[in-house]
């Protein structure tokens, strides 16, 4: 039998926050143990490979193997580490599934940071950020990212445009007046720092959409001629950003 886990042809990717390195041992925690030894069948011997956003992507050995706990030992590094493009998702949450969702695949698009805002129509009054980080987590093992998006509280409205940070353009999803395509507004940015705001449901509150439009740092984008829900707006603004500007360009 093959040294790699045979049900996942040796691609296994976990997420850790241990230092990695060369004959370093990491110990998995519970959910990551239970994963290999009972739905992997893992054994001492097979490869694993982890990654912790600072150290690139280890090739690792299980070296012990035991309900307590498993520990893999890093053998030779497959990927150096490399950083995302600097797009932040400021997103209006929805409800449950879309937001996991929305989460899952921004991670997958690349996203380096995402925060969740409360606007006056935000029908979710709170987030569950362990729930989050766990998707994001999750979405970037299966990707092949050496790194995982920052969570970041939820914030309202006012505060995020309060404490916006001076040099990082906003591009604001405007559903209705004259706007810069996204395609536009990305090329524009050159793939420096930027940031994408998507509304709730209901979209911005007219006093929102006023406040936005009198700020110099940010630039409204139309996404097209169709009115999107909020889950698809931030994925295909990203999507787009990425194509003209990020790593898919």
């Amino acid at each position: 039998m093959s040294n790699e886990l045979t049900e996942a042809g040796g691609k296994t990717r976990l997420y850790v926050t241990a230092d990695l390195g060369e004959g370093l041992g990491v110990t998995l925690d519970e959910g990551q143990t239970h994963y290999l030894l009972h739905v992997l069948r893992a054994v001492s011997g097979n490869l694993v490979s982890l990654f912790n956003g600072r150290d690139g992507e280890w090739l690792g050995e299980i070296t012990a193997a035991a309900k307590r706990g498993v520990t893999v030992t890093c053998r030779r590094q497959v990927l150096q580490q490399h950083g995302t493009p600097d797009i932040w998702l400021a997103f209006a949450p929805v409800k449950k599934t879309p937001s996991d969702y929305l989460v899952q695949k921004a991670a997958e698009l690349g996203v380096s940071v995402l925060q969740p805002v409360f606007t006056r129509r935000t029908i979710v009054s709170r987030i569950n950020e362990e729930r989050m980080a766990a998707n994001a987590i999750e979405a970037a093992e299966q990707s092949g990212r050496v790194s995982v998006p920052e969570i970041r509280s939820g914030i309202s409205f006012d505060k995020l445009l309060a404490s916006w940070p001076k040099g990082r353009r906003l591009l604001f999803c405007d559903e209705g007046g004259d706007a810069k395509t996204m395609t536009q507004a990305a090329r524009e940015s050159r793939g420096g720092p930027t940031g994408i705001l998507t509304g709730p449901e209901g979209g911005f509150d007219p006093a929102e959409r006023a406040a936005l439009r009198a700020l110099p740092f940010v630039v409204p984008v139309t996404l097209g001629p169709r009115i999107l829900r909020a889950d698809t707006a931030a994925l295909a603004a990203l999507a787009i950003w990425q194509a003209v500007a990020g790593d898919f360009s």
